[in-house]
């Protein structure tokens, strides 16, 4: 494996299943192999970015049609691509990204019921080739996420907001997209203690910096 060359991780899961804590253990895992890291998130990761993500969670909008939603995800995801992702990943950087695509196919299109071919074209149209090399999905069943996320301080957001059969689809959609490919999405059990939690996100890791040797 060559360490110069960038690779793009994405975390995913439902809300509550403790994104942050351990995308601060994935960099360390990395930053141990002596891999340059860039943290970032979605919606979000530049200054633009950060501005569509207060409209997408804030209650200012509340009435928000659904695909002026989806567009402003997109909005965002261009800048970020543009400004953020691609000039790391050609510094030879590796990037941690905070919920990317998937996220939108889940909560857009699962969630709220927009056409998975509607996100498809603009996937396509934003992204061009751009995918992640590698998708940790933290899975917990819908009432465990939620009731971790109650338990949280502040308000919660427009998409907190929602009822549970709401949450139910977009676990499934996520589940669903990592059954189509065992190679890129890897589903981690996030309902068990943090110490196992992270312990599997170290098997993954380090399997796959051993793939990338073998292949390299």
């Amino acid at each position: 494996m060559s360490e110069s060359t960038g690779k793009f991780i994405t975390v995913e899961g439902i809300e509550g299943v403790g994104k942050s804590t351990n995308i601060a253990c994935i960099q360390s895992i990395l930053e141990q192999h002596d891999i340059s890291v860039t943290i970032t998130r979605e919606p979000g990761g530049t200054s633009l970015g950060e501005d569509i993500r207060g409209l997408l969670l804030g209650h200012k909008h509340d009435g928000m049609e659904d695909e002026t939603e989806l567009m402003l995800m997109f909005a965002a995801r261009n800048e970020h691509i543009a400004s953020v992702i691609k000039p790391a990943l050609a510094k030879g950087q590796w990037v941690i990204c905070d919920r990317f695509t998937d996220a939108t196919y889940a909560y857009q299109g699962a969630g709220r019921g927009i056409d998975m071919r509607r996100i498809s074209e603009l996937e396509n149209w934003v992204q061009g080739t751009l995918r992640p090399d590698l998708t940790l999905l933290l899975d917990v069943p819908v009432a465990i996420g939620l009731q971790r996320a109650g338990a949280r301080a502040g308000k919660a957001d427009r998409f907190e907001i929602q009822q549970q059969a709401f949450f139910e689809r977009v676990r499934q959609c996520y589940l669903d997209r990592a059954q189509q490919d065992k190679q890129q999405y890897h589903i981690i059990d996030a309902s068990l203690p943090l110490e196992a939690v992270q312990t599997q996100l170290k098997a993954v890791l380090n399997d796959y910096l051993i793939m990338l040797r073998v292949n390299c």
